[in-house]
């Protein structure tokens, strides 16, 4: 079985988007086509279908090509147009349970939306958004994900000079974003950002169409499913880079793996894009920058809360003012969890951020699972020690990764894969993709850098 499109997003909501086809890759090669994901979706893809259909060399039957509309407040200003500027999404297809995925290109050509870029995309970050994908998934945070990097068999220019370009195929639940009701409602288009609303709890928060006001329901969802993934993501020490409104899905997954990276030394002020130059999303931050991501959201839903302006503003300060209680129970879960810790006590929140204080500097990753062995944690310990129960060792075994993608190896990684070695890339890919395994023989995966390595800086890749 292939895709079985069904592209309902371009059925159902004419004018969120523009027709048309990506650009034809001149010689693809694929360079890693993700089995398992294909399996999982009932796809049986052969290499040669994968490479040509995955890359825009070919488009697949059934599928329907086009750029996505949506605006978004980026590093806090707003533009009202953004859209796919080098992405098509191909079509939704369904799988084996019946669920409707995106399938999307990234990195595959100029479209309206591209302003002035070339719409293209390097093997080096498109290799990034698979490993880093592929690692989420396996850490257990809600992820978009990625079916195939294909290289094209041409090269883009960019700062770094020529390099080899790439496509990926990325799967999705769909690729509808805060940005996508902020370019309606900023455009004044009722009825467009009515339909997607309507949309939306269909696909997504189908149980939010029978409360009495579906457009509250549909806000308090997405804010429940934000509120876990961010929490997430700081147990995790995961640094997304740019948490502009165009990155944060209305599906809860995490999207858009440009500028990002793991946290290895815990400071909350950590940050690696080169483009943020003002710390905005570090991160510390992302938990209050999820919250203002939703008030932008809520702001696109005022008329739909209620007819009247002014009990409408009341509802959303309501629900605003609600979040960081919201996101503070989910980031408790997390965090009692990394600990070993059954049930809820009153004493949790400050037992946790004492170890925060006392382990700033060290690394974030295995500092949990080796608080025994922290010089450092000997006050913090006896306290801890009095809350845990029986069988505390194996939960945080089982709750913090051995492995995550270490920056140093990353970086090795997406070298060699731009000079054609794609042997370290492999090797990395496995050891991220079984983050909870056995630390004995795997300690080159493991452990942080070497000191001594300059600061890690990553890119966006456009």
């Amino acid at each position: 079985m292939t895709f079985r499109f069904d592209n309902s997003y371009l059925r159902d909501l004419p004018g969120t988007y523009l027709r048309l086809d990506p650009a034809v890759a001149p010689a693809p090669k694929l360079l890693v086509l993700n089995r398992g994901l294909a399996d999982d979706l009932g796809l049986d893809l052969t290499e040669a279908d994968a490479a040509n259909w995955l890359s825009g060399a070919t488009v697949p039957a059934g599928a329907e090509p086009a750029a996505l509309a949506y605006a978004g407040h980026q590093f806090g200003g707003f533009s009202p147009q953004l859209g796919d500027g080098r992405a098509h999404l191909l079509g939704e297809f369904r799988g084996p349970d019946g669920r409707r995925w995106d399938l999307q290109l990234k990195g595959s050509g100029r479209t309206p939306f591209s302003r002035g870029g070339d719409g293209k995309a390097a093997v080096g970050p498109m290799l990034r958004e698979y490993l880093i994908s592929e690692a989420m998934a396996a850490l257990g945070a809600p992820t978009t994900r990625c079916l195939a990097v294909v290289a094209t068999g041409e090269n883009v220019l960019r700062e770094a000079g020529s390099l080899p370009g790439a496509v990926v195929a990325r799967v999705a639940a769909s690729h509808i974003r805060v940005g996508t009701f902020q370019f309606f409602s900023a455009r004044g288009e009722a009825d467009k950002l009515a339909a997607l609303m309507a949309y939306t709890i269909a696909r997504h928060y189908p149980q939010a169409a029978a409360a009495e006001v579906p457009a509250l329901a549909l806000f308090d969802a997405v804010v429940a499913r934000q509120a876990r993934l961010i929490a997430q993501w700081m147990g995790l020490g995961f640094v997304h880079g740019v948490m502009n409104t165009d990155n944060m899905a209305l599906s809860g997954e995490t999207i858009d793996y440009g500028p990002c990276a793991f946290m290895d030394a815990y400071a909350p002020g950590t940050l690696f894009s080169s483009i943020d130059r003002q710390g905005r999303y570090a991160y510390g931050n992302q938990p209050a920058i999820m919250t203002w991501n939703l008030a932008r959201l809520a702001e696109t839903l005022l008329p739909f809360f209620d007819a009247d302006e002014a009990k409408a503003v009341d509802l959303a300060n309501e629900r605003l003012a609600a979040i960081a209680g919201t996101y503070q129970r989910n980031w408790l879960q997390v965090m009692r969890l990394k600990l070993g810790l059954l049930g809820e006590d009153a004493g949790d929140g400050a037992l946790i951020e004492g170890l925060l204080k006392a382990m700033v500097g060290a690394d974030w990753t295995l500092t949990f699972r080796r608080l025994f062995d922290v010089p450092e944690l000997r006050a913090w310990r006896a306290v801890w020690l009095a809350r845990v129960e029986p069988g505390f060792e194996a939960r945080i075994m089982a709750a913090n990764p051995a492995v995550i993608p270490r920056n140093h190896r990353v970086e090795a990684a997406l070298v060699a894969a731009t000079a054609d070695d794609m042997a370290p890339f492999e090797a990395l890919l496995a050891a991220v993709r079984d983050p909870f395994g056995p630390e004995a023989g795997r300690e080159g995966f493991v452990l942080p850098a070497p000191e001594g390595l300059a600061p890690y800086v990553t890119f966006c890749g456009t």
